[in-house]
């Protein structure tokens, strides 16, 4: 593990935190290829509970053995690897120390009518298992914000006297969204800004696009000149609404798509001064063989060298 001064750096502005949580912050840091760099690439799988086995996993049969997953990420040379209770525990002891996991404590499903998440995993199985984090997905604008965010406070509070790191996916969506305003510039930022008000560690939102979906905050956006034409300039602007990048930030890779488009929000991400990639779909659902390409490509974009 690579202890950096770019590392202690970030460590530092983690200031309440104790010292078992700024290891494990330091070991999702440290590992892999980036190991060292501030920045991060991590693989998630916890779309099978969201979306389906079938959906999930039928265009790369492979991929439903959860060991797949933790030797896709150990062999990418990742930061991390997240999953579900059971993925974590079907795995958990053939690669235990080989990877920093995150266990992804809620999750929704694809019959679900409202939008809310289920909670599933506790602090005390990733403490069993071993993992450096917990994560949790908070559904700003929803209906069930409020129920969410007393559930997270619970959470993080837990994690942190345990001596846990928490990252948390901050998704808005419900209430009077509208589908653009999912990932419009002004909500995007919004959920970063209430994830780590929330005590994140680590916070995951959706790469976002030009749209502004509140008028009061379009007119301040106008009014003040925030730079946003370019993805890296909009990746610039969530970063400083994360408490001026003393929060980490990793961007949502979303539904598998064009290799030129993924490598092209990595490098929006990187010049946008993120943290990193959080991607699932686009490479579990590819072929290993190309999976582990595109996951070199990105490797190498955030190490400045694509």
């Amino acid at each position: 593990m690579k202890i950096t001064r770019k590392v202690k750096d970030i460590l530092a502005k983690y200031e309440a935190d104790n010292p078992g949580t700024k290891a494990n912050l330091a070991r999702l840091l440290g590992h892999g290829r980036l190991g060292g760099t501030g920045r991060m690439v991590i693989l998630p799988v916890d779309q099978g509970f969201e979306h389906g086995p079938a959906r999930s996993f039928a265009a790369n049969p492979p991929a439903y053995d959860p060991h797949y997953h933790y030797q896709l990420a150990i062999d990418a040379g990742l930061n991390a690897y997240a999953a579900p209770l059971g993925m974590l525990e079907a795995g958990a002891d053939r690669f235990a120390g080989q990877i920093p996991t995150i266990l992804k404590v809620n999750s929704s499903n694809s019959w679900a009518t409202e939008k809310d998440q289920a909670v599933h995993g506790s602090v005390e199985d990733a403490l069993r298992l071993g993992c450096s984090a917990i994560g949790f997905t908070l559904y700003p604008g929803s209906p069930w914000f409020n129920e969410m965010a007393e559930e997270l406070r619970e959470l993080i509070a837990e994690a942190k006297a345990a001596g846990l790191a928490a990252v948390v996916w901050s998704y808005p969506r419900g209430g009077d969204l509208s589908k653009a305003g999912e990932t419009a510039l002004d909500v995007t930022a919004y959920a970063a800004h209430l994830a780590a008000l929330m005590g994140a560690h680590v916070i995951k939102v959706k790469l976002p696009g030009e749209h502004l979906e509140q008028s009061e905050a379009a007119q301040v956006y106008e009014a003040q000149g925030v730079a946003a034409a370019s993805p890296a300039e909009r990746v610039a602007h969530v970063m400083r609404c994360a408490f001026a990048g003393r929060r980490l930030v990793v961007f949502s890779g979303g539904a598998k798509r064009g290799e030129t488009s993924v490598f092209d929000d990595a490098r929006a991400i990187r010049d946008g001064g993120g943290n990193g990639s959080i991607i699932g779909r686009n490479t579990f659902q590819r072929p290993r063989d190309e999976a582990l390409a595109m996951l070199d490509t990105i490797v190498q974009i955030y190490r400045d060298k694509a």
